[in-house]
Order: structure tokens, then C-alpha cells, then sequence
């Protein structure tokens, strides 16, 4: 695939894969992707991120006269996954272009970045509404400083306490927005950006 074509790529995250027994090699999980006609399929580490671009034509989970059904190919990918797999895997589905957007809205260089510090991006199945910032976890061991336009991006400071990550911030969000979300740290998404944008 071109450079100029990355704007057309997809990533794909994946929620808790690799972790706690929820094995799903990067081959198989590339391999039941293509079974669905998506093309130029690629990963990037085992955290769970897959690059595709929709098929030129033809039956797809994709297609529609308005371009990507994303709802519709959500669903499509987690269904494949689901029976490839043998487990449920939420999939949050974002473009390379909404990728760097949302990046570019980031509040971190408000923040001081010490070794006790981590940056990570939240990545949510639909926006968020009724959403006041700054939100803290009771503990004060995460917060969520902002949010993309889209408000489907959250941007949180978690805290390390004696060397060692607290609390877990996605089940906080997704209990009290009535959303699915997967993180990554906020180095790894800008490498995942870099890697989606290479042929």
C-alpha cells in the first residue's frame, strides 16, 4: 500500500487479547480478518492492533452506498473472532486518519511526565456523553484530563504507587458510560499511528 493511501486503513483494537488466558496468535487472528475479504491485513505487537483497507468490490461486511457500514463491520469482525477464537473480542474500529486527529488533541503536554507517570489513550465503542472533566478515580490513581472531538478518545494520567499501576480505568468508564474500551499507552498508539501509515 502507497503512503498516500494510508488514510484508507483501518485499525482495528482489540480488547484485552494475550492477557489472562485470552490467547489469539496475531497469524490466526490475520488469517480470520482476511476470511472476511478485508485487505491488506497486518498487526502490529500482540497487544492486539490489526491494519486492514476494505475490499475495491464485491459482497463485504463493509459495504454500503455511503461508504463503511462501521457498525455493521464492528459486529462482522467480532463475530469471526468470536468463532475463530472461542471467545468474545470487542473490537473498537478507528480510521488513521481519526488516529491522528484525536493524537493531535492530546492535553499530555500539560503534564509533567515523571517515573511514576503513564499516559494512556482510551478508546471507547461510542462516544461519551455526560462526561465531566477532569474525572478521577476515587483513589486518585487515574484521570482522565480530556477527550478527542469525537469524545470516543479519552485521554488519562495513571499513576504508579511503589513501582506498581492501581486502579484500572476502563472498568470504571465502561460501567459508568455503558460503553466497551481497550487502552494503550500513549508512546504505543503514536508507534501503532507509525506502523499503520507504512505499505
Amino acid at each position: 500500500m502507497a503512503e498516500g493511501v494510508a488514510q484508507d486503513t483501518y485499525i482495528a483494537f482489540l480488547r484485552a487479547v494475550n492477557v489472562g488466558g485470552r490467547k489469539a496468535p496475531m497469524a490466526l487472528v490475520r488469517e480470520l480478518f482476511a476470511e472476511l475479504g478485508l485487505r491488506d491485513v497486518r498487526s502490529y505487537i500482540a497487544s492486539g492492533n490489526v491494519f486492514f483497507t476494505l475490499p475495491e468490490s464485491g459482497p463485504a461486511p463493509a459495504a454500503g452506498a455511503g461508504g463503511a457500514d462501521r457498525p455493521g463491520l464492528t459486529r462482522a469482525i467480532e463475530e469471526r473472532l468470536r468463532t475463530g477464537l472461542g471467545f468474545e473480542v470487542p473490537v473498537m474500529l478507528r480510521t488513521v486518519a481519526e488516529l491522528e486527529a484525536a493524537l493531535l488533541e492530546s492535553p499530555f503536554d500539560q503534564v509533567e511526565v515523571t517515573p511514576e507517570v503513564r499516559l494512556s489513550v482510551v478508546f471507547t465503542s461510542a462516544p461519551l456523553t455526560g462526561l465531566t472533566l477532569p474525572l478521577r478515580s476515587p483513589k486518585g490513581d487515574w484521570e482522565v484530563l480530556g477527550t478527542s472531538r469525537t469524545s470516543s478518545e479519552l485521554f488519562v494520567v495513571m499513576r504508579l504507587e511503589k513501582g506498581r499501576l492501581g486502579g484500572n480505568p476502563i472498568a470504571g468508564i465502561e460501567k459508568n458510560f455503558d460503553v466497551l474500551a481497550t487502552a494503550r499507552f500513549f508512546h504505543t498508539t503514536a508507534k501503532i499511528l507509525a506502523a499503520a501509515r507504512k505499505s
